[in-house]
């Protein structure tokens, strides 16, 4: 197994953002191929992560530096790591990033304005998203995850719409909130977990591995067990699981916490609503099933019915605003939080068919939602105009076009054949299965979520037909003469969505393979220690 492969990932777009500051502001196709290249060199890296990588072998490609080690006296030694490794959770997810990296870049050719900041900014953007997928020391998770704030917001305040000013810091201020919500619980964790690798004296520790270990918690501690503290109904673990719950929902986002996202993607140019869709709000996800729930499985079983009815709430919800959304933007941006609903839905489920369709789902909505948005740019970079009402008969004109929205459409909707699918049957499998081997999940929430579908297919086919068939109209100022069909940048960016989105439809074992371990796991743990520390209290 070759060493290093993660830190590549990780510092040479870091390198490249470096290295770019000193090129000049005027050579704008430097900027271009060195991105370019940076996300090429990423899909080799990539390609030897895969063939190394073993199933069946837990966490692998480990890499564990000490990086920062203060001792504190009487209080024991402050330590945090450089720690990072991929298991079956982390890897589909860097695969996703760096296909979806690759997709952007590509989208972002024609970034001229101020091109060298641009790309400045996503070359950060992409070290810190690949960093949170894979950092196991929960003070370098927080370090990615603060970096990827900064580079997005500039990247919508500076190269969004009309209204970006709004809706950067929109989405300044809804992420930062969730960070503080994550800060209070990675504080109290620290102070209640130590390392029991350090002979001597209490070495605390920022370990995610060890903080999932009950018999790690120092005694007495703010989140010990046998802790009496209480809050109100709740005890400490209680709260800090809520705390982590809503701080990874809001960027998930979970309605009531989604109001920030469909103004970041109406906003926002296209390569950053691909990112920001594809890739970031799948950040919510990872951290509730990295951090949140084997962290804190006593709660999550205690708050498991109100994950599964707040899941069921974000997809009937966000459903019916993207059946209502006149711009195709905001559709596909509401389309997205139904499609995390069933994240939340899959892992209440805590059973091996819902954790497996919630990690999959993330995959093939990263996947799927990157060639939503994509289609979306394609018709606003001709017409600058994204109003459903304002398009007829667009299959005449624009044939190709029309495959590749009928392919995202239907992947989107869960037609069999398409990755979407699957994830949404494993899930529906897995919340069924809840009630009869976990007691966790009633049916009626599988029931009701199902319902999801349908709206889904009703958004999508209305779309369909007022958009694309039908006698050709445009209206709002719109001419005939900007209506022309895909480029040759448009299929690079297209085709490959497109063939992935069916391949991992037909064939979905490669990356359920690479799954089904972590969510065996998942599942035992969460319930034979969320049970046991239950018990204790």
């Amino acid at each position: 197994m070759q060493p290093y492969l993660l830190s590549f990932l990780i510092f040479t777009p870091l390198a490249a953002a470096l290295a770019a500051v000193f090129i000049p502001a005027g050579a704008v196709k430097s900027f271009r191929w060195l991105a370019l290249l940076i996300s090429v060199l990423q899909v080799f890296v990539l390609l030897q992560l895969l063939v190394a990588y073993n199933p069946a072998g837990g966490l692998q490609h480990v890499e564990q530096q000490p990086w920062i080690v203060i001792s504190l006296g009487a209080w024991g030694v402050f330590r945090a790591e450089y720690f990072v490794g991929v298991d079956g959770l982390s890897l589909p997810l860097v695969a996703l990033s760096v296909f979806i990296l690759l997709i952007a870049t590509i989208s972002s050719w024609q970034t001229i304005r101020q091109a060298k900041g641009y790309y400045i900014l996503l070359l950060v953007l992409n070290a810190a998203i690949i960093g949170s997928f894979v950092a196991l020391d929960f003070l370098l998770f927080y370090l990615f995850f603060e970096f990827m704030l900064l580079p997005m917001f500039f990247l919508i305040a500076i190269w969004g719409g009309p209204r970006r000013e709004y809706a950067s810091i929109k989405f300044f201020l809804y992420t930062l909130l969730g960070s503080v919500l994550i800060l209070i619980v990675m504080i109290g964790l620290y102070i209640s977990v130590h390392d029991p690798s350090s002979p001597g004296g209490l070495v605390h520790t920022f370990n995610l591995l060890h903080m999932a270990d009950p018999s790690n918690i120092v005694s007495h501690a703010i989140f010990d067990p046998h802790n009496v503290w209480r809050l109100g109904p709740l005890d400490a673990r209680q709260w800090a699981f809520l705390l982590l719950f809503f701080g990874f929902a809001i960027k998930l986002p979970m309605v009531p916490l989604h109001t920030w996202l469909p103004d970041a993607h109406v906003e926002a140019p296209t390569p950053m609503s691909v990112l920001l869709a594809a890739l970031l709000l799948k950040i919510g996800g990872y951290g509730l099933a990295r951090i949140a729930l084997p962290i804190f499985p006593d709660a999550a079983l205690y708050f498991s019915s109100f994950v599964g009815i707040m899941g069921v709430i974000s997809i009937v919800y966000g459903s019916f605003n993207a059946m209502a959304s006149k711009d195709l933007k905001r559709l596909i941006a509401y389309s997205s939080v139904a499609h995390m609903g069933f994240v939340l839905l899959g892992l209440a489920a805590v059973t091996p068919e819902g954790v497996s369709g919630a990690m999959y789902q993330m995959f093939s909505h990263g996947i799927i939602s990157a060639m939503l948005f994509v289609i979306a740019g394609v018709v606003y970079d001709r017409t600058h105009d994204r109003t459903i009402s304002h398009y007829s008969g667009l299959s005449s004109r624009m044939p190709a076009y029309t495959a590749m929205v009928l392919v995202s459409f239907f992947a989107s909707m869960g037609l069999p054949g398409f990755s979407g699918f699957i994830a949404e049957i494993l899930i529906f499998l897995g919340a069924f299965k809840s009630a009869s081997t976990n007691g966790l999940l009633h049916e009626s929430l599988a029931i009701i979520a199902t319902s999801g579908l349908v709206f889904g297919a009703a958004y999508y086919l209305w779309t369909l037909q007022r958009m694309f068939f039908g006698p050709f109209d445009l209206k709002g100022g719109i001419q005939p003469a900007q209506i022309t069909d895909l480029t040759l940048r448009e299929y690079i960016q297209l085709v490959p969505l497109a063939l992935a989105a069916l391949a991992f439809g037909v064939w979905p074992q490669p990356v359920l393979s690479i799954i089904d371990p972590f969510a065996q796991q998942f599942c035992e743990h969460v319930l034979t220690v969320g049970k046991s520390v239950t018990f204790k209290l």
